[in-house]
């Protein structure tokens, strides 16, 4: 098939009802605005093979499911982490066998730096949302930004024991900060990057309003710095939040921990009994997100299915599973629910907000801040 290429190199196939082709920049999308027909995407959509939805979450099962119902077509959700969701489209794609057809990525900088200037996958927002959809995330198309929060534990403090993450460096909470690896998360390195590009000038000052004095930062950065410190202090370091949530929540404990953890795991204070806390105020940030972009595959056999699910997901019923777990949509009309256990709608514009903008230098950076925690981390 004749291909057309757009940013990145993407190439988007031809061959589809006109109607349905729309250029992934958002400008182009808002000017198709007017005719775009979403009956007609629909009936497209319903004579295709069966649509196969990939996620990081569980949920997605049941979010193929609901689509599928609510649109009276075939489509199925598996959880496939970023890394394995990476390989399998480019594999499918350089062996001509697309099997995967959309794909929900959390690793937004490996996603914009080797699917979409390779052309494995291409993204596509849909004309009638373009004007409900943060324009910074909509090229690629974010989907949800996820979330880590700095949290405590409830049942042994009254309030959040820290009110600035350079106490975390102290030998206060030596040994008592539990979080991912970022050796194994790269969303952890991503923050530090992003920390250091946007904000490094918020860490210098948390240092100061700390320990009273400023920090040189002629030969390094605040945040390196931080890093450098915080790993130096010993953090409980584990392969999931779950592992964070445990040793943060649980209860009948007597000397606590912090700990950095998904507002998913507060679900866990319902199912598990545990104690887990979101420690509001704490300076500079309570935390950070991460972006999870939404793809299509570019040879895939179901495009306007794949486009009807893109659309959807941006919905409040299409992300609403996800949104119990605290991760907003980029439409700024869908919310967080009202029962979200953790709270964090309240508290949003505490977090570190991922910039899209920068992506590609904190995939470019991501060794560099591997090799700083390494070296620096005290067992």
């Amino acid at each position: 098939m004749k291909m057309t290429g757009y940013r990145y190199g993407v190439a988007l196939w031809s061959g589809l009802a006109p109607i349905l082709i729309a250029p992934m920049l958002a400008a182009g999308a808002a000017q198709a605005q007017d005719s775009f027909d979403l009956d007609a995407l629909i009936e497209a959509a319903r004579a295709e093979p069966p649509l196969t939805v990939f996620d990081s979450t569980g949920k997605i099962v049941g979010m193929a499911e609901t689509f599928a119902e609510t649109y009276g077509l075939e489509a199925v959700g598996q959880k496939v982490k970023a890394p394995e969701q990476l390989e399998m489209i480019s594999r499918e794609a350089m062996a001509g066998n697309v099997q995967g057809d959309v794909f929900i990525i959390g690793d937004a900088p490996a996603a914009i730096a080797q699917l979409l200037p390779s052309g494995f996958a291409t993204s596509w927002v849909s004309p009638d949302q373009t004007d409900k959809i943060v324009p910074e995330y909509q090229d690629p198309l974010v989907v949800v930004n996820s979330n880590n929060v700095w949290t405590y534990n409830t049942e042994l403090y009254e309030t959040c024991p820290v009110g600035n993450v350079w106490e975390l460096t102290e030998p206060e909470w030596n040994g008592r900060v539990a979080m991912q690896d970022p050796l194994g998360k790269p969303v952890y390195t991503d923050w530090f990057n992003q920390m250091e590009m946007h904000h490094d000038d918020a860490m210098a000052a948390a240092y100061e309003a700390h320990f009273g004095k400023p920090l040189d930062t002629s030969q390094d950065s605040a945040t390196a710095q931080w890093v450098r410190a915080m790993a130096a202090n010993a953090p409980l370091l584990g392969s999931s939040d779950s592992n964070a949530a445990e040793a943060v929540g649980a209860p009948g404990q007597e000397a606590g921990f912090m700990g950095l953890m998904s507002s998913a795991k507060y679900r866990e204070n319902a199912d598990s009994g545990f104690r887990l806390g979101l420690c509001d105020g704490i300076k500079p940030f309570i935390g950070f997100t991460n972006s999870g972009v939404g793809l299509m595959a570019a040879g895939t056999d179901s495009p306007n299915a794949a486009k009807l699910f893109l659309r959807w997901v941006m919905t409040a019923e299409g992300i609403a599973p996800q949104a119990q777990d605290g991760k907003m949509s980029s439409n700024t009309e869908v919310g967080l629910p009202e029962d979200e256990p953790s709270g964090i709608e309240a508290a949003w514009d505490q977090l570190l907000a991922y910039d899209m903008s920068t992506a590609l230098d904190d995939w470019d950076n991501r060794q560099d801040w591997q090799d700083l925690w390494r070296l620096s981390y005290d067992r």
